[in-house]
C-alpha cells in the first residue's frame, strides 16, 4: 500500500485497483447500496489472498458516507445513527442478557483524537442499575457498561492492558471499540464512518500504533467503529499535486516531452518526493478542518445515537436521549 496512511478498507480497496489497474480484488467481495440518503459499500475480506491485497485482516468493513449537511442539522445526524445501527445489526450477536462494553479510546484532550471519550459520554449505561435496582429497569434494557481508558501518554498503561484487565473483572459478551481513524482522501475526513468486526489497533493510522484490540487479544468479539479526523499533510499535498498534474496534462501538447513526463510520473515518486520536501519543515504533520470541535461533538453524537439505538432496540432514540439527560 506505500507510505500513505489509511484505516479505511475502503480506501485500501481503491488504492489496490489504482496500483494493479484491476476491476475486483482477489479474496474480497463488495457490494454497495443505499440506506436513504447515504451510500454504505460493504467490503468483506474471505481469506489469505484478500488479507494480503488489502493489508487488513479477514472480516467485514461497512463504510457509511455522510451527507454534507449532517453536522449542521439534528434531524439529519438522528438519520446516520439509525443507518449506523441498522449496519452494526448483522455484526452483532447478543441476546438481551448479555452485557456489552464500549470503550472510547483516543485523548480527550486533542480534539480530532476525542471522539472516543465524547462517543463514551453519551453512551446509555446501565449495567450498574441492573445489579443495583433490577425491579426497576425493563427486562428488555440491555445491561451496558463504558469506559474511556486514555492513551499511554497520559496514563503510563498500555490501552489493551486497561481493557483485559476490565474484561477479566466484568465479564462482558462483546466489545464496541471507537475511535478516530486517518483517511488518504480529505474528502472523507468527518464525512465517513467505518464499522468492522476485526478489531482495531489504536493510533495505527498515525503512525503511533498500539496493542491490539480484537477477538484474538480479548477472548470475546469486538466490533470497531471509527471516523477519519486527520489527513496526512504529505498526502494531502501528494493529492494537490495530482489535481495540478491533471490540469497541465489537459494543456500539454499530446505527444511532447513534457507531456510524456508528465503522464509517466508514477504515485509513488510524488508521495516520496512529498516526504522528502515536507517532514524537514513540518515533521509528521496530520492535517483537520478548521471546525473540527463542532464537527467532533456532532460526530461522537451521531455514532453514540448509533451503539445506543443497536444496544437498546426495544427502546426509541427519544427514550434513550431522555435517560442520558
Amino acid at each position: 500500500m506505500g507510505s500513505i496512511r489509511t484505516d479505511l478498507a475502503i480506501e485500501a480497496q481503491e488504492m489496490y485497483k489504482e496500483k494493479n489497474s484491476v476491476e475486483e480484488i482477489p479474496g474480497t467481495e463488495v457490494k454497495e447500496y443505499r440506506d436513504g440518503a447515504m451510500k454504505v459499500t460493504h467490503v468483506k475480506i474471505l481469506d489469505n489472498d484478500g488479507e494480503l491485497a488489502m493489508g487488513k485482516p479477514k472480516g467485514d468493513y461497512i463504510t457509511i458516507d455522510m451527507p454534507i449537511i449532517v453536522h449542521y442539522d439534528n434531524d439529519s445526524k438522528e438519520e446516520v445513527s439509525r443507518v449506523l445501527s441498522r449496519a452494526m445489526k448483522p455484526l452483532i450477536k447478543l441476546d438481551e442478557s448479555m452485557t456489552a462494553l464500549v470503550v472510547g479510546l483516543g485523548n480527550w484532550n486533542i480534539t480530532p483524537d476525542a471522539i472516543g471519550p465524547k462517543v463514551v459520554s453519551q453512551i446509555m449505561i446501565t449495567r450498574h442499575l441492573k445489579q443495583l435496582v433490577p425491579d426497576s429497569i425493563d427486562e428488555e434494557i440491555r445491561p451496558v457498561c463504558a469506559i474511556a481508558p486514555g492513551v499511554l501518554g497520559l496514563t503510563g498503561m498500555e490501552t489493551g492492558e486497561v481493557i483485559r484487565g476490565i474484561i477479566e473483572k466484568t465479564k462482558p459478551d462483546l466489545v464496541i471499540c471507537v475511535d478516530a481513524l486517518a483517511s488518504r482522501k480529505t474528502e472523507r475526513v468527518n464525512r465517513t464512518i467505518q464499522v468492522s468486526n476485526t478489531g482495531i489497533s489504536p493510533g495505527a493510522g498515525v503512525g503511533n500504533k498500539r496493542m491490539e484490540l480484537s477477538e484474538r487479544t480479548l477472548g470475546i468479539p469486538v466490533l470497531a467503529i471509527g471516523v477519519p479526523t486527520v489527513v496526512d499533510a504529505a498526502t494531502l499535498a501528494n493529492d494537490t499535486i495530482d489535481l495540478v498534474l491533471e490540469d497541465l496534462i489537459k494543456n500539454a501538447t499530446e505527444g511532447s516531452e513534457f507531456y510524456k513526463m508528465l503522464k509517466e510520473m508514477e504515485s509513488s515518486d510524488k508521495e516520496q518526493l512529498m516526504k522528502e520536501v515536507l517532514d524537514p519543515k513540518v515533521g509528521d504533520l496530520m492535517v483537520t478542518p478548521k471546525d473540527v470541535d463542532m464537527i467532533i461533538d456532532s460526530v461522537s453524537k451521531i455514532i453514540a445515537g448509533g451503539i445506543n439505538i443497536s444496544l437498546q432496540p426495544s427502546l426509541s432514540l427519544e427514550d434513550i436521549n431522555n435517560f442520558i439527560n
